[in-house]
């Protein structure tokens, strides 16, 4: 038997008896286990190459399925590179991993059960906007990247409704990339696809094609695409013309969704390898910028994305490996030092069961209350309720939760424009405050990351307080 954590917050455990062997996976986020179950029961009874599910506890939160090995698409990649180029046979192992895409998004979407999507039924505004805040606040934030607040904000309403303009009456998978297909016997299988929707047929094949680690050349892109045109046009009555015209938008919202997973991982929890895969994203953007015109004006956006490619401090985002082999963030991406508050922000974690959420003491009023209690709950796991959301344990899980990043998107979103704006009015407080159950785990880990992203700040003085963690014992 052997355990490992996976990056999503999964334990996953290969289980061996003689010459037979399966995978047992541990996770309690129990709506996603049950999108996971749901399609891939549906998919595997339409002939698609996903795991046969053996069994299955989700009070447990606990299932087995098939054992498809260990060599993933990416592995085979970067195992057999030429060059600049790759190998003929994984050319051909891509190639029929874009084959089964259209099967995927078309025809084993009829009669999928779109009820047990998690956290949204369709890839739509409320997703999009997530995506887009999420790289603007760990990415562009963190990174020191200039631009005007308002006028990127109108970039995004109109890459939004852009976006939405598409036709999105499609099986979304979500996260097709390469680490997510698994060869055997050279033949492509399919995984992790439990944050599928309705959506577009753009993200997927975008996902795939500018996959940043993967570092595809560029003309092996277009082969790719053409490729998964000419089988799309099997499933679907959809010129190249109208599928061209949105496509290039979603390679760019996609692009921007995993650089704020890269700034999340990098320089929120500061895991520098996470940190690896923006200059590879950082190519891919320059060639857009030198190679794309979109049917839509976003100028802000654009420049923000100039001012990243010319970015020194980005190209070298990691110091030279320590003794330890661990590398840094550089100072260079770091925040600047405080110089002199005039905004206190007091950030709270409370329990709602425990006591009433905290008082606002500088007597203005206002701020912010967020329930937290709507997401995974580590308390419920035996081996995390000693711990806190300070723990590093709880924090990985926690980190690894899309819906937990997703929360932290919106909240940062609107506490950004408080702070903001307090400052500009000459205000003297804000309080915000997380509530969770018990006010140990996700109130804590919430209130801590808040207060990373705010302190360093020029007139911001930033304190965190955790209610229940200072009662007496």
């Amino acid at each position: 038997m052997q355990g490992e954590l996976g990056g999503s917050g999964r334990t996953i455990l290969r289980l061996t008896h003689q010459d037979r062997s399966a995978v047992g996976i541990l996770y309690h986020v129990r709506e996603e286990n049950i999108a996971f179950l749901e399609f891939s029961r549906h998919f595997r009874g339409r002939g698609l190459p996903v795991p046969e599910i053996y069994g299955s506890e989700l009070d447990a939160g606990a299932y087995l399925e098939e054992d498809l090995g260990d060599i993933t698409l990416f592995q085979f990649l970067s195992r057999n590179r030429l060059g600049d180029g790759v190998a003929p046979e994984v050319v051909e192992a891509y190639r029929k991993v874009v084959a089964q895409l259209p099967r995927f998004q078309i025809e084993a979407s009829r009669g999928l059960n779109y009820k047990v999507c998690y956290p949204r039924p369709s890839f739509d505004g409320q997703s999009i906007a997530w995506d887009l805040n999420y790289f603007k606040y760990y990415f562009l934030k963190l990174a020191g990247i200039p631009y005007n607040e308002q006028e990127l904000e109108n970039d995004f309403g109109r890459l939004t409704k852009f976006l939405l303009s598409a036709s999105r009456d499609y099986f979304l998978y979500r996260d097709f990339q390469s680490r997510n297909v698994m060869l055997r016997d050279g033949a492509p299988y399919f995984l992790d696809y439990q944050g599928g929707r309705k959506g577009a047929l753009h993200y997927d094949i975008a996902s795939l094609l500018y996959d940043a680690k993967a570092d595809l050349p560029p003309g092996l892109r277009h082969d790719l695409l053409d490729h998964y045109l000419a089988t799309l046009a099997r499933f679907a009555k959809l010129t190249q013309e109208e599928f061209m015209r949105h496509y290039y938008a979603f390679v760019y919202v996609r692009i921007m969704q995993a650089m704020g997973a890269y700034g999340f991982r990098g320089f929120y929890e500061r895991k520098p390898h996470f940190l690896q895969s923006v200059p590879f994203a950082l190519k891919n953007l320059r060639w857009l910028l030198d190679h794309v015109t979109l049917p839509i004006a976003l100028p802000t956006l654009l420049g923000a994305f100039e001012h990243m490619t010319e970015s020194e401090a980005l190209r070298q985002l990691i110091t030279p490996a320590k003794a330890d082999g661990k590398g840094e963030i550089a100072e260079s991406v770091a925040a600047p030092a405080s110089r002199g508050a005039t905004l206190a922000l007091r950030i709270f974690s409370f329990s709602f069961h425990q006591s009433a959420p905290p008082k606002d003491e500088s007597g203005h009023g206002g701020g912010f209350i967020f329930d937290a209690r709507g997401l995974p709950n580590p308390g419920r796991e035996e081996r995390f309720k000693s711990l806190t959301g300070k723990d590093a344990a709880v924090i990985d899980y926690l980190s690894g939760q899309a819906s937990v990043r997703e929360f932290l998107a919106s909240a940062t979103s609107m506490v950004e424009a408080s702070v903001k704006s307090y400052q500009a009015r000459g205000f003297t407080s804000l309080m915000v405050g997380f509530g969770c159950t018990g006010g140990q785990h996700r109130s804590v880990y919430l209130a801590e990351v808040l207060g990373r992203h705010f302190r360093g700040r020029q007139r911001l003085d930033v304190t965190v307080r955790h209610v229940e963690m200072e009662r007496p014992r």
